[in-house]
């Protein structure tokens, strides 16, 4: 019989290849430098809701609230009763513009004491859906939006994505942006893509930001 140590380490090593099944936004990279890109992204529609708390605190509750609605919070349009939604990859999350210390006009750190703020999570839906086919949300905190197409610049990064390697990453993409004579477009938004038992070398995390 295998140890619980030993069966969490073959499911943390799997993770990946479960994650790669997993869909992911369509997206042309524009141009590369290390883990630095540009990337095109096509039009998509996310589930998204706005989360009171500190970066991991807000992070954990928009992850339930969102992901109830696509395990079947919702009432289809067919009405057909609840439907459920594929998962995809990344989760991604980002301060609301009013929360953000006005020092910096792309900044993760929030205002105040830095210890809350207001933040945002989204989950892009699969293509298949569009906005007259997505089943409705249930929860009045999960709102659907349609993005345009975007350009945004991206820094890819392992590990833990903690508040501080947060804005480390943030401090590194934003110099980059500007070495290579773009603007930023709004606020930075942290990617990730793994599940949270993914051994922490394997995890794939991005800091994003759009671009004019």
């Amino acid at each position: 019989m295998k140890r619980p140590a030993t069966l969490a380490l073959i499911a943390a090593l799997a993770a990946p290849t479960a994650m790669a099944r997993i869909e992911e936004p369509a997206f042309d990279t524009v141009k590369s430098s290390g883990d630095f890109e540009v990337r095109r992204y096509a039009p998509r529609i996310v589930a998204q809701a706005e989360i009171e708390g500190d970066l991991w605190g807000a992070s954990n509750d928009g992850f339930r609230v969102i992901a109830g609605y696509i395990f079947g919070n919702n009432v289809s349009v067919t009405g057909a009763g609840a439907e459920k939604i594929a998962m995809t990859a990344p989760v991604t999350t980002e301060p609301v513009a009013e929360k953000i210390a006005m020092t910096a006009p792309v900044t993760m750190e929030p205002s105040g004491d830095g210890t809350g703020g207001r933040y945002r999570m989204h989950f892009v839906m699969p293509a298949q859906y569009t906005m007259a086919t997505l089943p409705r949300p249930k929860d009045e905190r999960v709102k659907l939006l349609e993005l345009p197409p975007q350009r945004m610049a991206v820094v890819k990064f392992s590990g833990f994505s903690g508040e501080g390697k947060v804005r480390e990453k943030t401090d590194e993409l934003l110099a980059w942006v500007k070495t290579e004579g773009l603007e930023a477009a709004g606020p930075v938004q942290l990617a990730r893509y793994d599940p949270p038992w993914t051994l922490p070398f394997l995890r794939r995390n991005e800091v994003m930001v759009p671009l004019r």
